[in-house]
């Protein structure tokens, strides 16, 4: 039978788990909005400039513009959603760490109380075994 702190421990491997994955969807979130940012200033630039494109004209550019701009406010709400789950996550992992390390504390002392237990009764059990001296008895 596994003991609370393997338990505890295990449990604390699978949150870091579920945390590198929050993090890393974070960074994907991020990445997505500097694509959209990168996007954004290149259409504004194209606008600004006033060289359309072959095959676009100025209504599609503004067009993509104003969906690029949505869309990367989508990805910002998203991303600061996820960064509030990271921190979440974060502040969990070190609670469950801090419960893991106070049962292995626990499984640790009950073992050397155990252990101590142990060599004490060894130790009375010797000492009713050993041949006692005779007693004098003075007069």
């Amino acid at each position: 039978m596994t003991s609370r702190a393997d338990k505890l421990s295990r449990i604390v491997s699978l949150v870091k788990l579920q945390l590198r994955l929050s993090e890393w969807q974070l960074a994907q979130l991020r990445q997505q909005e500097q694509i959209m940012q990168d996007e954004q200033a290149w259409l504004v630039g194209t606008l600004n400039e006033g060289k359309v494109p072959a095959g676009s004209s100025s209504d599609s550019i503004a067009l993509r513009l104003n969906r690029t701009s949505v869309g990367a406010r989508a990805v910002q709400e998203r991303a600061a959603m996820q960064l509030d789950r990271v921190r979440s996550e974060n502040r969990r992992v070190k609670q469950l760490e801090e419960v893991a390390r106070a049962a292995l504390a626990d499984k640790l002392r009950d073992a050397e109380k155990r252990s101590l237990e142990d060599m004490t009764e060894t130790h009375a059990a010797v000492r009713d075994l050993a041949p006692r001296p005779a007693r004098r008895i003075k007069t």
